[in-house]
């Protein structure tokens, strides 16, 4: 009997213009195989091609092809050459009547035919079980893995394709990444119907391409929850950081209607962290991503709504509620809002990097390109935990890592035990008082050009790796007009709203604002986002904590 086949239910394709044979071919295989496989059968070369083409774009396996020799418009050794492009691990069997056998025999050289089966095979459990039971056998120990159900197909040197990996990559969809260039690239794009012109497309679990697509509508095709599910609630959460991912967890878990926000992916910068290992709890380290996605799985458990790649372009009162409009015109309201935010990379100025961006220039996606760096020369731009953290995780696989830290040295902004990490790593270098003047390359990184701060000397160095972690610049422009802000763009909030002891403007309630909020009352910060805030996941997620518990206490008082 056949051995079970992979729980995707592997496919064996009959192809036979005659309806009668074609029917009594699917009959004798579906009562041998049809417990294990799927049997598909088609009636011409050209729809069975399309089926094959439907198939492959899902992500299915496809184990035997028989085709009959004597087809109209396409015959079988035609239909199995194309064929062999789309599925080249699949065992490949002809049907010929005895006169063209000789046809057969040539096939073998031609289309690499695994064997050919004379019409009729009755009884098929003499001439045509024991065949497909050892050309299945085969195929079951060959290496035919099968990929994961989402497919991104593009060009190793493209900002939009790293973004969608990245995309991908931090909301833990997994995917696999075929490179445009490569044959099995070409095929999934012949099977979506494209040249490779617009790129990336990426094949979602249905077998449906997308070519460039938006982050909302990729996340909504690979099932990340998009559209919130009510109109109102007591608490939105602006930021899937672990300041947002913290008050999610608490203010769902102590009975508030919770809904948070994330316009790209959970996590923030430390969801990018490929170890963290100064945070409470956790003596051996987690990652960026472990963590992150405990926090999620928490804040869902009790309840919370998370919604991906929603950006929010506006914060309004309208009397009691607060009103987050979104990029594309819709809103939610709620009792009571908390920005968490946080904060992004600031990009590098140098001349030539905005254009490398993504094609060797990236910020923050070291845990998504480190594969492509083994055994490579890598340089990371900044001084700071987030720099170092990168540093020790790319060391494992590069060549080599240099470290270009503008200060005096890594002391003012790095922790003491990444310190030592790397000062007793043998392969990282670190430069000080070194910048970033300038980065060459035709369509991919080639050379960065350094400077020396203090002498101002200059030298290039061949480079095609450049991650960079440098500063914090809060996303709160879209907050103009309504929250006040510092001179940087961070939140005021509580006593740095009433430095003179007196209320901030347009302030009309009779208490001064609570330790977290900001100038409009229901409106708190948590995180990286606030003024002053320490900048480190266990205070993110304190505050994040700290805000519901005011929520509370401001929804006791209204």
């Amino acid at each position: 009997m056949a051995q079970a086949a992979d729980s995707a239910r592997t496919v064996i394709m009959t192809v036979d213009d005659d309806p009668g044979v074609s029917r009594a071919v699917a009959r004798d295989l579906r009562r041998r195989y049809g417990a294990s496989y799927r049997i598909v059968r088609a009636e011409s070369g050209t729809s069975a091609l399309e089926a094959l083409r439907e198939l492959k774009l899902r992500g299915d396996l496809v184990a035997v092809i028989l085709a009959d020799y004597r087809m109209p418009q396409m015959n079988g050794i035609e239909f199995l050459e194309q064929a062999l492009d789309v599925y080249p691990g699949a065992r490949r069997v002809l049907l010929t009547a005895y006169a063209d056998t000789n046809a057969a025999i040539d096939a073998i050289n031609v289309v690499d035919l695994d064997h050919y089966l004379l019409k009729p095979w009755d009884p098929p459990e003499e001439k045509l079980y024991p065949v497909l039971d050892d050309l299945l056998q085969a195929w079951r120990s060959s290496d035919y893995r099968p990929v994961p159900s989402t497919k991104v197909v593009g060009h190793r040197w493209s900002s939009r394709s790293s973004d969608v990996r990245e995309f991908l990559a931090r909301n833990q969809v997994p995917y696999r990444w075929y490179s445009s260039d490569e044959p099995e690239g070409r095929r999934l794009l012949a099977a979506a119907g494209e040249d490779g012109v617009r790129l990336p497309v990426v094949i979602t679990p249905d077998g449906s391409p997308m070519v460039e697509p938006e982050a909302v509508d990729l996340a909504a095709r690979v099932g990340l929850a998009t559209t919130p599910t009510a109109d109102f609630y007591d608490l939105v959460v602006i930021g899937g950081g672990p300041a947002g991912l913290g008050a999610a967890v608490y203010g769902a878990s102590e009975g508030l209607r919770t809904v948070l926000v994330e316009r790209s992916a959970t996590g923030g910068q430390a969801g990018q962290s490929s170890r963290i290992e100064n945070y409470l709890g956790f003596p051996d380290g987690v990652s960026g991503a472990q963590l992150t996605d405990r926090a999620r799985r928490q804040a869902t458990k009790f309840g919370a709504e998370i919604l991906t790649a929603r950006e929010v372009t506006a914060l309004e009162v309208n009397g009691a509620a607060r009103v987050v409009r979104f990029s594309d015109g819709s809103a939610v309201a709620a009792h009571s809002v908390i920005l968490a935010t946080g904060v992004s990379y600031r990009q590098l100025a140098a001349p030539g990097c905005a254009e490398l961006t993504g094609c060797g220039v990236y910020y923050g996606s070291a845990l998504t390109e480190a594969p492509s760096c083994q055994d490579q020369d890598v340089y990371i731009v900044g001084g700071a935990n987030s720099a170092g953290q990168a540093a020790m995780y790319l060391s494992r696989g590069a060549k080599s890592v240099t470290l270009l830290v503008r200060g005096e040295s890594l002391a003012a902004s790095m922790s003491h035990y990444l310190i030592q990490q790397i000062e007793e790593s043998p392969n990282i270098q670190v430069r000080v008082r070194t910048v970033v003047e300038s980065a060459h390359g035709d369509g991919r990184l080639e050379r960065l050009t350094l400077r020396d701060v203090d002498s101002g000397q200059t030298e290039q160095v061949d480079a095609q790796w450049v991650f960079v972690f440098i500063g914090a610049a809060p996303l709160t422009d879209w907050l103009d007009g309504t929250v006040l802000r510092d001179e940087r763009g961070f939140i005021l909030a509580g006593p740095d709203l009433t430095p003179d002891g007196r209320p901030p403007q347009g302030w009309e309630l009779d208490r001064p604002p609570y330790h977290l909020e900001t100038n409009v009352p229901g409106v708190f910060v948590a995180g990286d986002a606030r003024s002053e805030s320490a900048k480190r996941v266990a205070s993110a997620v304190g505050e994040g904590a700290m805000a519901v518990m005011l929520v509370h206490r401001y929804l006791e008082q209204s």
